[in-house]
């Protein structure tokens, strides 16, 4: 049997142990790249966490950037959430940087591997694009993929230059949606843009179970309490649902900037005691609440700042378990959710389009099982992490 290639992983979200519940698409897919590649990944070093370490296959490496317990860029919530909750993490950044460079020029010199594969424009693709400039060796191609964040939230004359330079360097740009090729391309203007969606484990995770009886009025939010989730506007659809549906009950599962604001906003609304802040989770818990929930609900907006969905996992993740979701009708959640089919969509920021949606779908037991059905038998088709994994392979494999 032949050597497999190797591909080298950057990213700056990935579990830090077992268990963690840190967002796990990044780790999803790389485990499953293992069957083609031998994959190794570099992440940033947190607290508590080991810098090296073999995980689920793949040869983990975790830089260190600052003093351990001043490691406060890359986790609980991501980068950009982590630079608008403190001015002075912004302190971190070059050294952020810096660190994953000089990590990536050891890892890339004498051509190790063959591909890197660069989660988010920046700072991932930015250090491997200057990192291989002054890498020993054969040069690997590079691949970096957008996820939303990097492409909506950095926003000035500086990132939109220093966004198009890398994604007019890099070998391969891929996007996680359709909406965001088209922002993407227009930036850059590259025309060979692939829409290669993150992923759902749709067999042994994600799924509906008989077994499991449905709450009566529990809607459920799963996600970072930040401005372009719009859980403001889902508190100020509630008065409204309560109006209809006096028993319903509102559960958030997620941590974020946002949480102290969006408590007091609905103690303010007089909503507080219809609302449970459950915090974050483990990941392998989460479909125990996609069972159990009568609605998920995310009405996704567009931040103040331009940040915006790249995609939303969440949703698919939902309807996976046949949990029916109400959207927010952004374009790129058209790639998961299509209003009156898989689910429904009201408009972005309008809290009573929103509170009418719920309203609806609460009354509507028949409905909201005939869109969760249609929903699960869609995202078993386009998302399910295998052929996703296959994709990602192929356009690997397909690079000089």
């Amino acid at each position: 049997m032949s050597a497999k290639s190797r591909l080298l992983v950057v990213t700056s979200t990935f579990p830090r142990w077992p268990g963690d519940d840190e967002p796990p698409f990044v780790f999803e897919l790389s485990r499953r790249l293992v069957r083609d590649f031998e994959v190794t990944v570099l992440a940033p070093h947190a607290p508590g966490a080991l810098t090296l370490e073999q995980f689920e296959g793949m040869e983990v490496r975790r830089f260190r950037y600052c003093f351990e317990s001043l490691q406060l860029l890359a986790y609980e919530g991501g980068i950009l959430a982590n630079l608008k909750r403190s001015r002075w993490v912004w302190l971190l950044v070059p050294l952020f940087f810096v660190a994953q460079w000089f990590a990536l020029v050891r890892l890339m010199a004498g051509g190790r591997f063959r591909w890197v594969h660069a989660h988010w424009i920046v700072p991932q693709a930015l250090s491997a694009v200057a990192a291989r400039v002054v890498a020993a060796g054969r040069a690997p191609a590079i691949v970096c993929t957008s996820h939303g964040g990097d492409l909506y939230g950095l926003r000035g004359r500086f990132a939109g230059a220093l966004k198009r330079m890398v994604m007019r360097r890099v070998d391969r740009m891929t996007v996680v949606s359709a909406a965001m090729r088209e922002d993407a391309a227009t930036m850059c203007g590259r025309s060979d843009l692939a829409v290669l969606s993150m992923g759902v484990d749709c067999r042994t995770r994600f799924f509906p179970d008989a077994s499991v009886r449905r709450a009566d009025g529990e809607l459920l939010f799963v996600g970072r309490l930040v401005e372009k989730k719009g859980v403001a506007v889902l508190l100020d659809a509630l008065p409204a649902i309560l109006q209809a549906c006096p028993t319903v009950r509102l559960t958030l599962v997620g941590r974020g900037p946002d949480e102290a604001a969006l408590r007091q906003r609905a103690a303010k609304l007089g909503i507080a005691a219809n609302v449970d802040f459950v915090g974050p989770i483990a990941n392998a818990r989460l479909p125990e609440f996609y069972r159990r929930a009568t609605l998920f609900v995310a009405p996704s907006v567009i931040a103040r700042d331009g940040d915006q969905e790249g995609l939303g996992l969440v949703y698919a993740e939902a309807l996976a378990c046949e949990c029916p979701v109400v959207a927010s009708d952004l374009a790129a959640i058209r790639d998961v959710v299509a209003d009156g089919v898989s689910g429904r969509t009201a408009r972005a920021g309008d809290s009573v389009d929103l509170s009418a949606c719920v309203i609806e779908l609460l009354g509507d037991p028949e409905q909201r099982a005939r869109l969760a059905r249609a929903g699960r038998a869609a995202v078993c088709e386009t998302f399910d992490w295998d052929a996703v994994a296959r994709r990602y392979a192929a356009l690997f494999h397909a690079l000089p």
